[in-house]
């Protein structure tokens, strides 16, 4: 009865972006990477690949709740085909609102994945 629950409080859009697993890959020799750890444990992984100022390919390693993994799949969402300029403007309250009922305590789900992703931006920004 318990998981019913779950099903029926999360919206559409959180429930396709918590069980979507097309974005998970690990990339050799990315453009850019960044692994962070949150305070909860979870961990998250982004690589990017960049072309023509544009990115062209985003995925994720996540070792974490599906929380975590709703708000990673929704980095890449949002952030796929855009300049890496407009990747900067992404952030946790725009991760929140397109997840819509990610739960009010696992906010720092959404802030780990927009740092993770931050990270990788720095990590092409540094090579570049």
């Amino acid at each position: 009865m318990e998981n019913q629950g779950f099903w029926n409080t999360h919206s559409l859009r959180f429930l396709e972006m918590a069980y979507e697993a097309g974005f998970i890959e690990r990339i050799e020799n990315p453009d850019g990477y960044g692994s962070r750890t949150g305070d909860c444990g979870d961990r998250v992984a982004f690589f990017i690949m960049v072309e023509a100022g544009l990115l062209t390919h985003i995925s994720f390693e996540v070792d974490g709740c599906l929380n975590t993994v709703a708000c990673c799949n929704t980095v890449v969402r949002l952030a796929r085909g855009l300049s890496i300029e407009a990747a900067w403007d992404i952030t946790p309250d725009q991760v929140d609102a397109y997840l819509e009922t990610l739960p009010e305590d696992h906010y720092h789900c959404a802030e780990l994945s927009v740092g993770g992703f931050y990270l990788a931006l720095k990590d092409y920004a540094s090579k570049s």
